[in-house]
């Protein structure tokens, strides 16, 4: 099977490399979001078997100051690939986010749940998932959150780096979620994307990390597995704004991915212990 993969250098992708070495990566000069017509016209040049979509503008805080620009990137390029795929046939995967919730409650999001992105980014990705579904065609949408990997820009990494000046920080603990490992998103996208091409409908999915944490728990996780001596201090999102607004909520309920592809949750602090040895070696 030929699937083409959208995006490069990003954490899923690099990922997906690693994973599905013989699929075809587009790289931004390739196939710029920006432009969602060449986006499609790369799609309907090359005839792929499959299509996954695992590029996307991910800068949470900037969204909030473009939100057109973030909107084309997660909204109307993804919308051009499922359409250029419906137009051929074939199936469709692209990835999203907790972020189109309201991060409400602490009951984890089920994939039907009503959605009310609380930001820019949010909304962007929200109108991705509608134009995808609106396209017609033989699409999946796979949800996640807190996305980490040796890779690319995180979380993880950001820890890290800090750790080698600072002795303490303050860091959020009332966002809960589940942090997920990039490689576990890219298996689930392959498993999809294997189901779809063997006659699967498509839906909406979610994969996220067990057990559910909040930042400052998973950064004390971090400095323990990197032999780091940081003090966390706990704090509220009040005492830490952003330009964009984040859910307190970004647990995500997985059962469905479990009962479809037969994909249980992955352990993050598995894959944080490879990562972190990775980074620190």
């Amino acid at each position: 099977m030929q699937v083409l993969v959208f995006g490069e250098t990003g954490q899923v992708a690099t990922a997906l490399k690693r994973l599905a070495p013989g699929y075809a990566f587009l790289s931004r000069a390739e196939a710029d979001l920006t432009n969602p017509s060449a986006c499609a016209n790369a799609i309907l040049a090359r005839a792929p078997d499959a299509v996954i979509n695992a590029a996307a503008w991910t800068n949470v805080d900037a969204a909030e100051a473009d939100e057109p620009a973030a909107t084309v990137v997660n909204a109307d390029a993804p919308a051009a690939m499922a359409r250029a795929c419906a137009a051929l046939g074939i199936p469709f995967v692209t990835i999203s986010t907790d972020y189109v919730f309201d991060g409400s409650g602490d009951t984890p999001w089920a994939p039907d749940a009503p959605t009310a992105p609380l930001n820019a980014y949010g909304r962007s990705k929200l109108a991705g998932e509608t134009a995808v579904r609106a396209a017609g065609g033989q699409a999946a949408i796979l949800r996640t959150s807190w996305v980490f990997s040796a890779d690319g820009t995180n979380f993880v990494k950001t820890m890290l780096r800090l750790s080698e000046s600072r002795d303490a920080l303050s860091i959020v603990a009332d966002q809960i979620g589940g942090p997920t490992p990039a490689a576990a998103i890219a298996n689930a996208a392959i498993r999809i994307v294997q189901a779809l091409h063997g006659g699967h409908p498509g839906g909406t999915w979610h994969i996220a990390g067990h057990p559910f944490v909040s930042w400052a728990d998973f950064a004390r996780r971090i400095f323990d597995l990197a032999g780091r001596s940081v003090t966390v201090t706990p704090i509220p999102s009040a005492d830490y704004p952003t330009p964009a607004p984040r859910p307190l909520n970004s647990r995500l309920d997985c059962a469905s991915l479990l009962s479809d592809f037969g994909l249980a949750q992955p352990d993050w602090m598995a894959a944080l212990r490879a990562d972190v040895k990775r980074l620190t070696q």
